[in-house]
């Protein structure tokens, strides 16, 4: 039986090939037309595991969904980077003079403005998703439209690239989250260096630099530290780290350590990490 994995998108999505790069092809994906729906249909159980986006080197973090997973039944087991490459796709046979219109999501629209800074006759609009605007040119065989889309999207729809890699940035990475119930029946993971902790500080002067002390003097890697507001108390902040270590008895010994001086101390995941692109 296919594992059924909740992703933010749908087909030929990028959330689409980082399920494939993370789980393999032998999987059955479950498409949520936003992120709250993707941990609303792991809430009902509706999937075993989601891939999440999480940041992107160039929009930076994804905010809501730190607090989803703060406040969700959901931990962390794997991560994935995946290059994200923007391509502009229509019908076979058409040529860049004539398309009139380029649908895409405004993220994707957004990271390429340099490109069609020289096409100001083609008029962009945005859509939900950025496959679903190159499936919509394939069923409707709109001509005189193109889609900014993966090269997945392009081979899956039968269409045809115009023009490859049209990102502004070639640097374009996004970071995702592989992620499943707490009490998942494989939820031991033994094989982990990195984890991403949740917490709240004591609101006394110094108090986050002493639990930052205590990271560093247990050799640990903190590669990323994230501040959001706790609703309905003003000026007060939970706190989301990523820690990288080699140590594991360190990382343990280092959690005892910073209990007594943290509120809302949260274990968000134990895993190993992802293969970063450079």
């Amino acid at each position: 039986m296919r594992s059924k994995i909740a992703i933010q998108g749908f087909e030929a999505s990028f959330h689409e090939i980082a399920a494939l790069q993370f789980f393999g092809k032998d999987i059955e994906t479950v498409e949520c037309a936003t992120f709250h729906k993707l941990f609303d249909v792991m809430e009902k159980n509706e999937a075993g595991y989601a891939i999440c986006a999480i940041e992107n080197s160039l929009a930076g973090s994804i905010l809501p969904n730190y607090a989803s997973l703060r406040n969700s039944d959901l931990e962390i087991f794997g991560e994935v980077y995946l290059h994200i490459e923007m391509n502009l796709m229509a019908l076979p046979g058409q040529k860049i003079e004539h398309i009139e219109e380029v649908h895409s999501h405004p993220m994707a629209l957004l990271q390429c403005t340099g490109f069609f800074e020289n096409y100001s006759n083609i008029q962009l609009v945005e859509s939900s998703d950025t496959a679903l605007s190159a499936k919509d040119i394939k069923q409707n065989h709109i001509k005189h439209r193109g889609a900014v889309a993966s090269k997945r999207a392009a081979e899956l729809f039968e269409l045809e690239i115009i023009a490859e890699d049209i990102h502004d940035n070639k640097r374009n990475f996004t970071r995702f989250l592989a992620l499943r119930k707490q009490n998942n029946q494989n939820s031991r993971n033994e094989d982990f260096n990195k984890s991403s902790i949740s917490f709240r500080s004591h609101h006394t002067p110094g108090s986050l630099a002493k639990v930052l002390t205590a990271i560093g003097e247990h050799n640990i890697n903190l590669t990323k530290i994230q501040s959001l507001p706790v609703i309905g108390e003003e000026w007060q902040y939970y706190m989301y780290a990523d820690l990288e270590f080699e140590n594991k008895d360190e990382f343990e010994k280092m959690l005892n350590e910073i209990e007594p001086l943290t509120r809302e101390l949260k274990i968000l995941g134990k895993y190993k990490q992802g293969e970063k692109i450079l």
